[in-house]
């Protein structure tokens, strides 16, 4: 029972973490220190897909699965876990790939906002000298 709910856990927060890689990005504009946490985190989500690796956590929540008495499964987290949702056949190295630079695209145009909006509010401030 301990081992079923450990690999849930993890699925929990690798699923939380994809979230995050994919949409963590626009989350920076309101709190902008977060990029700190979510600049390496899409750095490694984008590379872990390009790639064509496997996150670690994959094979840790597999270990888990059989340790609890099920099996594990053949693939990665996307594959297992939301292929299904997004693309109704497996997961192929294209679409994989294709993953990958929809982390980096969706990140790009958060991070622009983030830039401009910076300018914008860089240019939009007084000057406390032109004051005097």
């Amino acid at each position: 029972m301990i081992f079923r709910l450990g690999a849930d856990f993890v699925v929990l927060i690798h699923f939380s973490f994809v979230v995050f890689v994919v949409v963590g990005g626009f989350a920076a504009l309101r709190w902008p220190k977060l990029i700190y946490l979510h600049v390496p985190a899409a750095l490694w989500g984008a590379w872990i897909e390009l790639a064509g690796w496997i996150c670690p956590l994959t094979p840790l929540e597999n270990h888990l699965r059989q340790l609890a008495g099920d099996s594990g499964y053949a693939g990665g987290f996307i594959e297992h876990h939301i292929t299904d949702v997004l693309y109704p056949r497996g997961l192929t190295t294209q679409i994989q790939v294709m993953l990958g630079i929809a982390v980096v695209a969706v990140n790009a145009v958060a991070y622009g906002l983030y830039i401009r909006r910076r300018r914008h509010q860089s240019t939009a401030e007084p000057k406390a000298d032109a004051a005097e």
